[in-house]
């Protein structure tokens, strides 16, 4: 006979601020070994790994070895969905960081194409497809374990911290770009790009440490008991499909700006600015600098007033906003002068970092199991396959922004106006996809509803 697991134990405030400080450092230094390829993609891997190939062409396939680590990060939601699910949040996000951590410092050690020649790109595209694998389970299993621990009310607050660990890594990772491309042209393109891949290996040590301090989620120990009580359950993933395959759709329409959006005015625009505008490498990475630390301001104030006003409000008026300056922010970069591309450049992030927060931002309906948009729509026993498998398929369509970008820009004869509407198209689909987060979903998925989250159907193992 299936039972209702017992209500798991109230963590202490110790133990939340070590897995804050855990959930927050942890996953920074994750963004920082990912983004680290983005700037290598738009600066260094077109002119050391395809040679060969005229720029225009070279910087197309230097995205497509950019959009390989998308590809592959379903496989490491389905990976690390089954793991977080079936053997613990904490164990998956283990793995996560020495798999990312590996394989980035690894890139630092790649002979590039005059040493190995097509060797180079293939060894370049694997070691990214491995950094894919990774990121698919690391958002999700750092937002579970944090809202899983922690009370209800302060969901809003909580919830924005790991989402802070996307601009920390990219200050971390265009930070240290902005270091090495102080070195002569030589230097850098020589040894000294190769230095912040390699100093992930340290830094995998450090997220190592915290990783292995922090508690598994009360929550999957109160399921994984009552689990063992009852004998095994279907595949998480497969459950994730047939219960809940519509609600993964609205969590891939809602994630979609906060990742395609980003790495649109991040990646692209590094691209766009030094190779169509002649614009000196620095002035963008300092953009992307400064965009960032708008982006953490924005990412605080969002997650509070999620609080107040429910995260799919402010989900969805990200998404509007971002409509509303994109063609404003593509005019600022196109003028070259460095103060209104740094302007540019900060205000279309700054706008688009609103919906990212609001992802992970407390939701405002009575029926929310655990509060936050993607997160609260599915059951515990599915929660991290269905979360993983939705923001990682949104992270695909993101990994093809900055190629679909290029090829827009070459269409236009360099002009911007096709990154615009592509960034107002993104804009849309979280905004549409926010909506149907709230009132359609919420008329749908009533209190008694038995895939509500809290329904005592949704919290049993499945016999």
């Amino acid at each position: 006979m299936s039972t209702t697991p017992t209500a798991p134990p109230r963590p202490s405030a110790a133990d939340i601020k070590r897995l804050l400080s855990a959930a927050f450092i942890g996953t920074a230094l994750e963004w920082y070994d990912y983004f680290l390829y983005g700037t290598a993609a738009a600066l260094v891997f077109n002119k050391l790994f395809f040679p060969s190939l005229d720029p225009a062409t070279a910087t197309i396939a230097s995205f497509v070895t950019f959009a390989v680590g998308f590809a592959a990060r379903p496989i490491g939601a389905a990976v690390f969905g089954h793991i977080g699910d079936r053997h613990g949040r904490k164990a998956a996000l283990i793995i996560t960081v020495v798999l990312m951590g590996a394989s980035t410092g690894c890139i630092g050690l790649l002979p590039d194409y005059d040493a190995i020649g097509v060797w180079a790109p293939v060894l370049l595209a694997a070691l990214r497809f491995l950094q894919g694998i990774s990121v698919g389970g690391e958002w999700s299993g750092a937002m579970l374990l944090t809202l899983e621990h922690t009370p209800k009310e302060k969901h809003g607050s909580y919830s924005s911290i790991p989402q802070l660990g996307s601009p920390v890594g990219t200050l971390l990772s265009s930070g240290a770009f902005a270091l090495v491309g102080m070195l002569p042209d030589d230097a850098f393109y020589s040894w000294g790009w190769r230095i912040p891949f390699l100093a992930a290996f340290g830094l995998l040590g450090f997220a190592l440490y915290l990783r292995l301090r922090i508690e598994e989620s009360p929550v999957f120990r109160a399921m994984h008991a009552n689990a063992e009580r009852e004998g095994p359950r279907p595949a998480p993933l497969i459950e994730a499909f047939r219960r809940t395959w519509g609600r993964m759709l609205i969590g891939v329409a809602t994630a979609f700006l906060g990742i395609g959006g980003f790495f649109l005015l991040t990646t692209y625009v590094i691209s766009y600015g030094t190779e169509q505008l002649g614009i000196d490498k620095s002035v963008m990475i300092n953009a992307t600098l400064l965009a960032a630390v708008a982006e953490i301001a924005v990412i605080v104030i969002a997650g509070r007033l999620a609080d107040r006003v429910g995260p799919w409000k402010v989900c969805a008026a990200g998404g509007v906003a971002s409509v509303l300056v994109a063609f404003p922010t593509c005019w600022l970069i196109d003028t070259r002068h460095t103060g209104l591309v740094l302007l540019g450049v900060a205000l279309g992030v700054a706008v688009i970092s609103i919906p990212y927060a609001a992802i992970g931002a407390v939701i405002s309906i009575p029926y929310a199991a655990i509060g936050a948009v993607i997160t609260g729509m599915f059951p515990d026993t599915v929660r991290y396959s269905a979360v993983a498998m939705s923001y990682n398929l949104a992270g695909v369509l993101g990994g093809l922004v900055p190629l679909a970008a290029a090829w827009l820009t070459g269409l236009a004869d360099g002009a911007s106006w096709g990154v615009a509407l592509l960034l107002i198209l993104i804009a849309a689909c979280t905004a549409t996809g926010s909506y149907v987060a709230g009132p359609p979903l919420h008329r749908r998925l009533g209190p008694d509803h038995p895939e509500h989250p809290e329904h005592p159907a949704t919290v049993k193992a499945t016999a």
